[in-house]
């Protein structure tokens, strides 16, 4: 064969990057699936049901499951939100301050807040404040505890997350404001938090979310039965029963809050995704 017939043959040509892609999902798809069919194959379901699915055992936590515990992990959730939320305002408002005290203030708390544990802000709560303060009683008795508690704790991040919003409003809109003749008070309070909201909407509510969570802690306040919440409940029964069924039924009504809610959060990002284009 001449040189010339080897440069007329055509050249072999090699897999596209679509191509490439297309043949790397299908290996990752077929190693998922090959994982999914060993767990399933190894796994002892018949101990995995008789541990945690026993219906009898579930049937006898309704209808208080709801009735008591989810409404008490909601009450204090909502609670601990509204003080976040008004006590973040606040800082966040200090933290912006043309005041230096203030925002020093406001940059300690957030700090120390952000970095302690919620478990450690509870028994803060619960113990220290009561041993600092003989006789003073919290309003509200464990659901003013569990509301300070968790105030203290997500109004460290809502205080920044305000902070974000209100300075990603334009410099422009106070400025309008105030040509108008509000006065820096009003014009924050009346177009610029308005503004900034909406923006931080979709943060604030992920943050309910977590806040759901950390209610669990609320058993560190020594609760009663009636103020007890999902963890609390699924525990107690779980030692009662000898089996972990009801903290399986606790966590999945964690889940039927928490999984609409988290749409709920996918759905403002995409909305404020699109105002943005």
């Amino acid at each position: 064969m001449t040189d010339t017939d080897t440069t007329l043959q055509p050249k072999k040509k090699g897999l596209t990057r679509r191509q490439k892609r297309a043949v790397s999902r299908g290996m990752q798809y077929a190693v998922f699936v090959a994982a999914v069919i060993a767990f399933a194959v190894s796994a002892d379901w018949g101990r995995l049901q008789n541990q945690f699915a026993q219906a009898d055992i579930a049937k006898q936590m309704f209808p208080d499951v709801i009735t008591l515990a989810l409404k008490n992990t909601v009450l204090y959730t909502l609670s601990g939100f509204v003080v976040g939320l008004v006590l973040g305002m606040v800082v966040a408002l200090m933290r912006l301050s043309s005041v230096g005290p203030y925002r020093w203030l406001a940059g300690v708390y957030i700090e120390i807040f952000r970095g302690l544990p919620a478990l450690l802000i509870f028994i803060f709560v619960g113990v220290a404040v009561p041993l600092a303060f003989p006789g003073t009683e919290i309003p509200g008795g464990t659901y003013g505890k569990v509301a300070i508690a968790l105030g203290l704790v997500s109004a460290a991040y809502m205080a920044e997350t305000i902070r974000a919003g209100i300075q990603a409003v334009p410099k422009g809109q106070m400025e309008a404001a105030r040509s108008l003749g509000f006065s820096p008070a009003k014009a924050m309070v009346s177009i610029i938090v308005p503004q900034a909201f909406r923006i931080i909407l979709p943060p604030l509510t992920n943050e309910l979310v977590l806040l759901f969570k950390d209610s669990s802690l609320v058993l560190f306040l020594g609760v009663t039965l009636e103020e007890r919440e999902l963890s609390k409940f699924g525990r107690d029964l779980a030692s009662t029963t000898a089996n972990s069924t009801p903290i399986l039924v606790a966590g999945l009504c964690y889940l039927l809050v928490t999984i609409p809610l988290s749409f709920v959060v996918r759905r403002m990002e995409s909305k404020a995704q699109e105002a943005i284009r």
